[in-house]
Parts: C-alpha cells; structure tokens; sequence
C-alpha cells in the first residue's frame, strides 16, 4: 500500500474540485452576498450541520477577526431557544452539502420570521435549501476526496474556501487595516508579529560580541563563545564596518586551507541586511525567512542610524 500516493490523490481531488469552483464562479452573486454583508450593522449568524457545522463555526471566526460580528447558531438550539439571539434583518449563511438536512430545513423556515436574508451555500442547487434561500453559492462537487468517496473532504474544503472568500472580500470592503486586526487579535504570534517593535525584542550592543577588522579567527571565535548569540559586531574607531555570524566563520574555514592568517576583516560580511528599531516583528520574519537562504540575525539601528543591538530570528518566537 503506497501511503504517500493515497495522500496525493486526496490532495489532487480537492485541488480539481476548487479548480471546478474557480471555474464556474458566480461572480454577481458573491458581489450581491458580499454587500449585503458589508451594509448591515448587525451581526451575521452562520449555521449548518455536522462536518457543514464545523465549517460554518470556523467561518464565523474568521469573520470576527476580520471585522464582522458573526455568531455560529446551531439549528436544533435553535429551536429550543436561541433563535432569541436574532435581530430583525440579521442575514444568515447557511452551509450544506446535501441541503435536504430536516432540521435545517425546520430552522431555515422559522427564521423567516425575523427578516433574514438567506445565503445557503450549498452542494446541491436542485435542494429545497437552495430553492428556498435568497442567495445560492454553488458549492458543489463531482465527488469526494476518501477512498470510499462519500466521507466529507472535498465539499469541505470547497465551503470553506467560499466562506474563506467571503470574509476577505468584506475585509476589503470594510477597509478592514493590519491595526483594526491587532485589536482584535493582541495574543498569540499574531498579535505579537503586527504589534511589537523590533526593538522591544533587541539585545543591546553590550550583549552582542563585537571584535574589530584585524581580530585573528581564534579571538574572534572567543569573542562568539563568550556572547554566544550567533554573530559579532564588526566594529572600527565605534563605528559599525561588519558582521560575522557563526556560519561566517564555518564557510570560510572551509574556503580557507591557512585558516590561522584569517581575520574577522576576511570573514566578515560588509553590507549586511538590516533593519530599523521601529520596524514591526512582521517586516523582520519576512526579511529574515522570505529568501533562498533564511537569516538567523539582523543588526538593529535607531532612526538616527545607530546601532541598536542584534536581533534575533529566535527572539520573534518567545514567550510574551
């Protein structure tokens, strides 16, 4: 049994079932859907059943992080009670695969009562939760992803790449910025990445080892031992001229067949790329991870051109 080739195939499903999606992509709907979204001032309320259901609570809690008031109402709570939660005029999203679920179809009728637009995304167009809803998001799919063909996996991904869709187009119409984000995301490596400064995070020159240009390899291999963060400030008459990290000093042993005539000025790199004190957590992780090979340090310098201290990748990563 080829695991790995099972693994494939599932993942060849999904993708030809989102290419599918893309393919007969009702634009004029999703517009309709999207700014009836945006124009209401209310919340949204999300439901479905089973495997549909979890879609619809993670789709409802994307929409609250990027700023829509969503709440996921379960149909059969519903109707003991909690249909309470709705206002006059809350639209409601609605996912299913089949569209026929009894109990949805008792919640969708009752619902009627308090004005709310219908958005069924569903899998089947001939069901009477599409005939019923006033807004259809064709989610439908040739087949299913698992080996039997009938567990939900490629009409999951399908609805929630729908879903996905929706809370990013009502992102930009709501001109929902990195800062709104943070405002409702201040925990986490999330809220960590958009709100804190390089700075916050940087060790000070004191900490970081510093050599000068004409510093043999063996001074210099003390000095990263003794501050072992991973580089040495390269410094002449104050001034910053390099930085060697410990990478630095392994290439060019390797290049080197007379290593005990190298100085840092041999090894060091003379530009190297870096980046402001005020700059946040998330420009530093893109400049250190987004190139063919990642940085694991970058000098800091202040907004007079000082240097500030090093940073490093690891230090993005720790604890508040």
């Amino acid at each position: 049994m080829d695991l790995s080739s099972i693994g494939k195939k599932v993942l060849q499903e999904e993708i030809t079932s989102l290419q599918r999606l893309y393919q007969r992509w009702d634009g004029q709907t999703f517009s309709s859907v999207v700014q009836l979204l945006s124009q209401h001032q209310g919340k949204v309320i999300l439901t479905g059943v089973g495997k549909s259901g979890y879609i619809a609570r993670k789709v409802s809690s994307t929409l609250n992080s990027t700023g829509t008031h969503a709440i996921y109402l379960h149909p059969s709570e519903a109707l003991h009670g909690d249909c309470g939660i709705y206002s006059i005029g809350d639209p409601t999203l609605v996912f299913s695969k089949s569209g026929s679920t009894p109990e949805l179809l008792t919640f969708v009728s009752w619902i009627k009562q308090f004005s709310s637009p219908m958005v069924a995304i569903v899998g089947n167009l001939s069901s009477p939760l599409a005939e019923t809803a006033d807004y259809v998001l064709d989610a439908s799919i040739t087949k299913e992803a698992d080996p039997l063909g009938i567990a939900p996996t490629s009409s999951t991904t399908v609805a929630l790449t729908i879903g996905d869709a929706i809370a990013c187009a009502l992102m930009q119409a709501r001109s929902f910025t990195k800062e709104d984000f943070l405002r409702f995301h201040p925990g986490g490596q999330l809220g960590k990445n958009l709100g804190q400064c390089v700075g916050d995070c940087t060790h000070a020159v004191s900490q970081v080892a510093s050599v000068s240009p004409h510093s043999t390899l063996r001074e210099v291999v003390i000095a990263l031992t003794e501050k072992p963060l991973g580089a040495a400030f390269v410094m002449e008459s104050g001034t910053f001229v390099g930085l060697i990290c410990d990478g630095d000093v392994r290439r060019s042993l390797q290049a080197h067949s007379h290593f005990e005539t190298l100085t840092a000025a041999d090894m060091m790199t003379r530009e190297p790329i870096t980046i402001s004190a005020s700059s946040k957590l998330e420009e530093a992780l893109r400049l250190m991870e987004d190139r063919p090979r990642p940085l694991n340090v970058l000098p800091v310098f202040n907004a007079d051109g000082s240097l500030r201290g090093l940073f490093r990748l690891h230090d993005a990563y720790r604890a508040f």
